[in-house]
């Protein structure tokens, strides 16, 4: 059975930022990219627990996960929680690798 997966205010923001600083617009290889995030993402609806822990899931005390989407040193970090009640995937923020760790304040 499948997951729903639902975007948090902040995911979406980042989503948004994401296209318009790739310039997914006017350059096909941007949306391309662009493109191939939202399907890895998309994906989580039928395998959400492929990805691994996320480390800052013992900080947060939750139960996060991470996807890892594109090449280095273009690798971005797609956080995300499983709701096995609601069966769904609160993606929570997207985020270049190379950035700080999230903090719990980074998701709410």
């Amino acid at each position: 059975m499948k997951y729903l997966v639902e975007f948090a205010a902040r995911a979406f923001r980042d989503l948004e930022i994401l296209y318009l600083e790739k310039n997914a617009v006017e350059s096909s290889a941007a949306a391309r990219w662009y493109n191939g995030l939202e399907r890895a993402v998309d994906a989580l609806e039928s395998y959400p627990h492929r990805c691994p822990v996320a480390p800052e899931a013992r900080s947060a005390k939750r139960k996060l996960r991470h996807l890892l989407y594109g090449k280095k040193p273009h690798v971005y970090r797609v956080i995300y929680e499983v709701d096995e009640e609601r069966r769904t995937v609160w993606v929570l923020t997207i985020r270049h690798g190379a950035r700080r760790k999230v903090k719990s304040a980074d998701l709410v």
